[in-house]
């Protein structure tokens, strides 16, 4: 198996699309019953690719705001770059009850990896069941920590925002200090775990193309592997080609021993395009 050996960055980018996804999803539609939602989504490096810190790429940034125009806001990265986030009427302007982007809600929290409800699944602060506060423009001021989702140029330093979330001292903290936590982790994969969508079943052999490096990885199952899919046990017979997983294990023999298995399942409208194999009888 091959591993890629330059960074991995996935990192921040998976933390703001949950928080910004949430908060957008929850302002659309305010919630009814919030329990329940896949919190394997980004769990424990997340099934999200996203290439690109977050901090400045991709399609979230975070920031502090250094000035407030009519129609954007200047805001300046962890980094030190400045970014014109630019907003409109059709921006939604926000400020989150609580980090719901780790995992709120009632979901079937299980530890920082298995986080449920509808918050990305980091299991981390549920924040209740309050949706996020709609803000005005000029609610938000020079020296806020703000989270902006859209389009962003990168060399030009732009961002056309179609959601902006003011952030507390203390969210600010929360989303750096997880995003150091993930960062911490990223340095594991491909020794400790690795991710992605599952290309070819023979036998007792999966094999993925990882999300975070793009490069195909294969794990090997035995009798003592666990899979599970959500909170239910499952076994390799229910893995199917498409499906997203999180393995944990070691490299073995130019493969990887698969310990634990995380099936996150195949996404909505997607087909198997290559054939299972047979699995040998046990």
């Amino acid at each position: 198996m091959k591993f890629c050996t330059k960074k991995i960055r996935l990192i921040p980018i998976l933390i703001l699309s949950a928080l910004l996804g949430a908060a957008y999803a929850q302002d659309a539609n305010p919630p009814a019953a919030q329990g329940g939602g896949n919190g394997q989504r980004a769990g424990r490096g997340g099934y999200g690719g996203g290439r690109g810190m977050g901090m400045g790429a991709g399609n979230n940034l975070l920031g502090t705001v250094t000035a407030v125009a009519a129609d954007h806001y200047t805001v300046k990265t962890d980094a030190g770059d400045l970014y014109t986030v630019s907003y409109s009427a059709n921006t939604r302007i926000m400020k989150m009850n609580g980090m719901r982007g780790f995992g709120g809600g009632q979901g079937q929290g299980q530890g920082r990896g298995q986080g449920g409800g509808n918050g990305g699944g980091y299991g981390r602060d549920g924040g209740g069941g309050n949706p996020p506060t709609p803000l005005k423009p000029g609610d938000i001021k020079v020296g806020d920590v703000v989270a902006a989702r859209g389009e962003i140029d990168a060399a030009a330093k732009t961002v056309g925002a179609m959601a902006i979330v003011q952030l507390t001292p203390e969210q600010a903290a929360q989303l750096r200090e997880r995003a150091k936590e993930m960062q911490a982790e990223q340095a594991n994969y491909g020794k400790t775990w690795i991710m992605g969508k599952v290309t070819a079943i023979d036998g007792v052999k999966v094999t993925l193309m990882g999300a975070a490096d793009n490069v195909p990885h294969t794990f090997v199952a035995d009798e003592n592997t666990t899979f599970r899919k959500g909170r239910d046990p499952i076994t390799l017979a229910d893995v199917q080609v498409g499906d997203m997983v999180r393995v944990d294990g070691a490299p073995k023999d130019g493969s990887f021993a698969a310990t634990a298995v995380m099936v996150r399942g195949m996404p909505p409208g997607g087909t198997p395009s290559v054939p299972r194999s047979p699995a040998p009888p046990n």
